[in-house]
């Protein structure tokens, strides 16, 4: 492996001292003209490339930022990494990338191994374990910047970055009663989660204002697995009269829905139809997707956030001392059938 060149290898060839290399890369006037164009040249030369870990050490700054996420498997987790991404590379920001796989404590080992390695800010989506804060309200405590997105944990003043799933799920189900459904089920997730209770809010807003009954026993919670959703889905398929719709926490939950409709002999979308949130991409490759999905826009979401984190991070402000900004970002139906 060919070694990379220094600023000694350019003082040792220019026979100058190190000192006067670095201020004529930085183009200091302290250094002569002809010295500066004497090194500049060499140093393209020798294609000279500043040390990046170095120059971050003198200047007390990491480069990097931290992005904290339950999985990056579901497709709305990889999108919003794409989102953040593009703002950093354009910043000039390197993006450190951990799964918190929805546990809480692998959640609090990643904050504190960020924290102890000082990346200069952190943007995180909390895992569905997680109920307790502290751990988040002591990196902010010590100055790190943390911008919270998409799963926003309650009682934490620092900024937010999210999609208003209250008016999806108000929207879906609109749209459900207006295609003639009456008995609509909702398959929430985890209480642990915040947006389920969004979800659950405009649901209900809905059936009111549609004059359509509002029944606990139409109404479950899954813990996100196909497990759980299976046994769920079949606890509302034993009821009579059973849903003919069903409003899904996500994609992911109504496609294992789905599954055990087909495996009791049902015909998606005609037997029984689902709403869903998420808008997967596969969805355009299903004979029987979703009549409806609410598109959360995550792309949009890790650029918003992954902007408002650098502004904190270059105005040398931490989110909470100062107040703190939300952004909610709409929601619109996707209609697939």
């Amino acid at each position: 492996m060919k070694e990379l060149v220094t600023i000694k290898e350019i003082a040792r060839q220019l026979q100058v001292s190190v000192s006067t290399v670095s201020r004529a890369l930085r183009n200091n006037p302290r250094i002569g003209l002809k010295t500066r164009e004497s090194v500049q040249a060499l140093a393209g030369q020798l294609k000279y490339s500043p040390n990046a870990a170095a120059l971050n050490f003198r200047s007390g700054k990491s480069g990097i930022i931290g992005v904290v996420l339950p999985e990056i498997r579901e497709n709305f987790f990889s999108e919003a990494l794409n989102g953040i991404e593009a703002i950093a590379l354009n910043e000039k920001y390197l993006v450190a990338l951990y799964q918190s796989r929805d546990s809480f404590e692998r959640e609090k080992q990643i904050l504190s191994a960020l924290t102890a390695n000082r990346v200069e800010g952190i943007l995180l989506s909390a895992a569905k374990e997680s109920q307790s804060f502290q751990h988040v309200r002591d990196v902010i405590a010590q100055q790190i910047p943390v911008v919270l997105f998409d799963r926003i944990p309650p009682g934490v003043k620092t900024h937010q970055v999210g999609c208003d799933v209250k008016n999806g799920a108000y929207q879906a189900t609109k749209w459900l009663a207006a295609q003639g459904f009456r008995r609509i089920a909702l398959l929430n997730g985890p209480p642990t989660l915040v947006a389920c209770d969004d979800r659950y809010e405009g649901y209900i807003t809905a059936l009111v204002e549609n004059d359509l009954p509002v029944d606990s026993i139409l109404i479950k919670r899954v813990d996100l697995t196909p497990e759980d959703t299976a046994k769920k889905m079949a606890q509302l398929l034993a009821l009579d009269p059973r849903p003919d719709a069903v409003l899904a926490f996500n994609d992911y939950v109504a496609l294992d829905a789905m599954r055990i409709c087909r495996n009791q002999g049902m015909t998606v979308n005609k037997d029984i139809s689902f709403a869903s949130f998420a808008n997967l991409p596969m969805n355009m490759y299903l004979e029987q997707p979703p009549l409806v999905s609410v598109e959360q826009h995550p792309f949009e979401i890790g650029q918003k956030a992954a902007e408002m984190l650098i502004r904190s991070i270059q105005s040398g402000t931490v989110p909470g001392s100062d107040g703190y900004e939300r952004v909610i970002i709409d929601s619109h139906l996707k209609v697939w059938q």
